[in-house]
């Protein structure tokens, strides 16, 4: 993911698309491990906080959230889009690699969008070691599984997703994200729950700025593909419609499925 691809405009873009793909089938095993008093959610990588404003009306309690972003504006955005009368707000700018137990002392909720993907396996696991640490359950979605479904298909699907797979891989768990995650947590003892939570995109500018997205990823990748790529865009572009994979996960540590 380039730093674009944190972009305001981006995220405003996808937050529908989010929302309506993330797996409620886990909220039922999220507030059996919750407290019943006031909770503290700490949300990572928060972007604008799309995150908090689809989970915040459905845990029925109040809430404080400390929003974590390395990205100033995106702190503003969300502060100012999710503050209400049950849900206080405070930000927090800093890396994410770092995070430890002791961070998450008083915390009872870790929050992600989106974000598995673009970490490394040892990010993954020091997360997944400072959740299981505090005993704080996570709550991490939209992570990519490497997998989309064009409709129609057409023979070059296969290899454009292939490439970008790889792509991603260069130096992050990209597709791999979600292995490593469950692997990381019930190593240490912790249930997990997954789900899956793919975008379903119709014709429209979403699918037609993740095509564009999707298609210079692979190209980088794998040269060759720059010259197919004008004429698959145009012969993808318009009527789009795709099924781009993602999972959620739910881990709650101090218990073993």
């Amino acid at each position: 993911m380039t730093a674009a691809g944190f972009a305001p405009e981006w995220l405003a873009l996808r937050e529908r698309a989010d929302a309506e793909a993330r797996a409620a089938e886990l909220l039922g095993p999220l507030r059996e491990s919750l407290p019943a008093s006031r909770l503290v959610i700490r949300d990572l990588g928060c972007g604008t906080g799309s995150m908090g404003r689809w989970l915040a009306g459905r845990l029925d309690r109040p809430q404080h959230w400390v929003l974590h972003d390395r990205d100033p504006r995106l702190l503003a955005l969300a502060e100012a889009a999710l503050a209400t009368e049950d849900v206080t707000v405070e930000t927090r700018r800093a890396e994410l690699a770092g995070l430890r137990a002791a961070d998450l002392a008083g915390t009872s909720l870790v929050t992600a969008s989106a974000l598995l993907d673009v970490l490394t396996e040892g990010e993954v696991r020091s997360l997944a070691a400072a959740c299981v640490e505090a005993r704080c359950p996570a709550l991490l979605t939209l992570t990519v599984v490497g997998r989309v479904e064009f409709e129609p298909p057409e023979p070059l699907d296969a290899r454009f997703e292939a490439a970008f797979n790889q792509h991603q891989r260069r130096q992050l768990l990209g597709p791999d994200a979600v292995p490593a995650a469950i692997a990381a947590f019930e190593d240490l003892g912790a249930r997990v729950l997954t789900r899956p939570s793919p975008w379903r995109l119709g014709p429209g500018p979403l699918a037609e700025e993740w095509l564009r997205g999707w298609v210079g990823a692979a190209c980088e990748q794998e040269p060759e593909l720059a010259e197919a790529a004008p004429d698959y865009l145009r012969r993808r572009s318009g009527d789009l419609r795709v099924l781009v994979h993602h999972a959620d996960l739910l881990a709650i540590p101090g218990e073993r499925a």
